[in-house]
């Protein structure tokens, strides 16, 4: 899936994957997309529930081995 920026939250336990998504998202245009690498087994809730309560879409959830990637679309 293409994004228009990847963030690398890899070896950042919670809430950190969250608050820099949050400021990653703060600069992206509506309709654009994040790229969000995390190792945080809590960040796919956290992640799922951050993005519905912003108004936003999570797109797809991918995961490979320990990493989990998010993309999500800026509402």
């Amino acid at each position: 899936m293409n994004s228009d920026k990847v963030l690398d939250a890899k070896g950042l336990a919670c809430p950190m994957p969250i608050v820099k998504t949050r400021k990653e998202m703060k600069e992206l245009a509506s309709g654009q997309i994040l790229e969000i690498h995390a190792t945080d087994k809590g960040a796919k809730a956290d992640m799922a529930a951050w993005a519905k309560s912003g108004g936003h879409d999570l797109l797809e959830v991918q995961e490979e081995g320990g990493l989990l990637k998010f993309w999500i679309k800026k509402g």
